[in-house]
């Protein structure tokens, strides 16, 4: 094996929240005080917005979206504006990239990858479209990556929606494109779908990808 990767089940967790806690793992991993971490959570529901978003992708506004119970918050992934709500998956993999050959562009085909495994065993063929991020059913999105890179060690990570509202991708532009259709596995598979089930899925997807032994914890590394 290349390494292990604990993992931490975190329930629902704000999005500044989750944000402030990858950060302060970074920091650790980057000064190698723990391993690899790989965090899955859904987030109550939020807007967030890349570092080449712009204004034009949330069209109604910030206050708008807020008056509809969406959080807007920038951040410092790559990507532009994409939505999180319950229901969808997220996973935030704290890694240093030396573990994994080094190349962020082959890591984030490695988190592709890893969607598409998982969703087929879920029952749904994905996969990826040239000149795109994410993950895709035909001409659908399902899937999505956003990374940040400081110091060897990456933050954020990616989203696949399961059993999540669709509705609010219909309000923005998510990730720059416009007209594009979400979907989600329990929008193709016609029943709401097993979230644990899913994650499980996810990691064993993770660790086949990237030759990593995953690791149960209770909880989050102090």
């Amino acid at each position: 094996m290349a390494g292990e990767i604990m993992v931490v089940r975190c329930g629902t967790v704000p999005y500044a929240e989750a944000w402030e806690l990858q950060r302060r793992l970074q920091a650790q991993r980057q000064r190698e005080e723990i391993g690899d971490v790989l965090l899955l959570l859904e987030h109550p529901p939020v807007y967030t917005r890349g570092r080449r978003s712009k204004p034009e992708e949330l069209p109604m506004g910030a206050e708008w979206y807020e008056a509809q119970g969406i959080e807007v918050l920038d951040t410092d992934r790559g990507g532009l504006v994409t939505y999180h709500g319950p229901g969808q998956l997220v996973a935030y993999p704290i890694v240093q990239l030396r573990g994994y050959g080094g190349d962020v562009h082959e890591y984030v085909r490695g988190l592709e990858r890893t969607m598409t495994g998982a969703l087929a065993e879920a029952g749904v063929r994905a996969g990826v479209i040239e000149g795109l991020t994410g993950v895709w059913v035909g001409t659908r999105k399902i899937g999505s990556i956003g990374l940040h890179v400081s110091r060897g060690v990456t933050t954020h990570g990616l989203a696949v929606n399961v059993n999540n509202d669709l509705q609010p991708f219909e309000w923005v532009v998510p990730c720059g494109i416009e007209g594009v259709a979400m979907t989600s596995l329990s929008r193709e598979l016609g029943a709401e779908q097993d979230m644990a089930a899913f994650a499980d899925t996810l990691v064993a997807a993770y660790a086949r990808v990237f030759d990593k032994e995953p690791v149960a914890a209770g909880n989050v590394p102090a």
